[in-house]
């Protein structure tokens, strides 16, 4: 049953700062140094434009790197975790009857995949040290599973939510009842499929993003053999029949390291209090994506900046970040 004192707020609204990893695994990234100016760059940018920025380091090597990398604008904490996704492993913040709450579902490395230390424990650091009461339910959830519209609706993917890896014991009623539970979510538009490849098994925040209530961003393929033409078809489908609207922007077709297709998608943008940052992967259809993504946000101003470096770790610039909005 939904707590109708609880809500999750939609990303565009007003923000306090923004969380960011910082990357320090070679073993994960065989383009650490590249990765890490990568995302320098984008906390340099979010951090200029106004906005509080804590990134995440993880020991005195990795804080120097990085102080090397950012400007005096970018906050730097020490922090003890594994991967940089605090989408996934961070607080989710929510509004409860006018107060800032966090919740932390349990974490489970992404369906046993990737299993890091610290990445169970930072979420419940980072919502204590911002003085937030935090639950902890039963049951694993990845904050980039689910991208809500801030009024009770949230879009997932079955892949992901459903998958067998997560929590088998729950059905699709049973993970709706969860989401309504202890997000205040109350209405849940299934997908099906993320993209190829996609470590995590399918998150929505990689494919399909509110971007205003009732209207929902989802790539449009792009080239003959782009790999999720039919996965942006079926979510086209589905999100029209649930009756939202579908702001198409482009799809960077085909990315590739060797052999193996990379799930790219500007998709995985970040919504900031004055900017959007849209991943840039080096191919012609990134400047139409800043335009696109930018006329979906009138007021804000969109930056393209490069991400495939970063992409070589599973993410992106959305899935290395968590917000705190602001208090009721």
């Amino acid at each position: 049953m939904s707590d109708s004192n609880v809500r999750l707020p939609a990303e565009w609204e007003p923000q306090d700062w923004l969380w960011i990893g910082f990357p320090h695994d070679p073993d994960e990234w065989d383009v650490l140094a590249a990765a890490q100016e990568e995302v320098a760059g984008f906390a340099n940018a979010v951090a200029e434009s106004g906005q509080e920025v804590r990134l995440l380091v993880r020991d005195a090597a990795n804080e120097a790197r990085a102080r090397s990398l950012v400007s005096g604008a970018v906050t730097l904490e020490r922090r003890s975790y594994g991967d940089i996704w605090l989408r996934d492993t961070g607080p989710i913040v929510l509004d409860r009857a006018g107060i800032r709450a966090a919740v932390r579902p349990g974490f489970n490395g992404w369906g046993g995949k990737y299993l890091m230390a610290g990445d169970q424990t930072i979420g419940e650091e980072l919502a204590r040290d911002a003085g937030l009461d935090l639950d902890r339910p039963d049951w694993v959830l990845e904050g980039g599973a689910i991208d809500t519209d801030g009024a009770g609706t949230v879009l997932t993917t079955e892949q992901c939510l459903l998958n067998p890896n997560r929590n088998p014991s729950l059905t699709r009623e049973q993970i709706e009842d969860r989401l309504a539970e202890d997000f205040g979510l109350t209405r849940v538009v299934w997908l099906r499929d993320g993209l190829l490849n996609d470590h995590t098994d399918g998150h929505v925040d990689n494919l399909a993003r509110f971007v205003a209530p009732g209207t929902v961003a989802l790539a449009e393929p792009f080239g003959a053999d782009d790999p999720n033409a039919a996965i942006y078809a079926d979510a086209k489908a589905r999100l029209e029949k649930a009756g939202l609207a579908v702001a198409r922007i482009p799809s960077p077709g085909r990315i590739s390291r060797g052999p193996f297709v990379e799930p790219a998608s500007y998709a995985n943008f970040l919504i900031c209090n004055s900017l959007i940052i849209v991943p840039s992967f080096g191919v012609p259809q990134d400047a139409e994506a800043v335009a696109a993504i930018g006329a979906l946000f009138p007021g804000r101003t969109a930056v393209g900046l490069p991400m495939r470096n970063i992409l070589a770790g599973g993410g992106g610039f959305h899935c290395a970040s968590m917000q705190m909005p602001v208090a009721g």
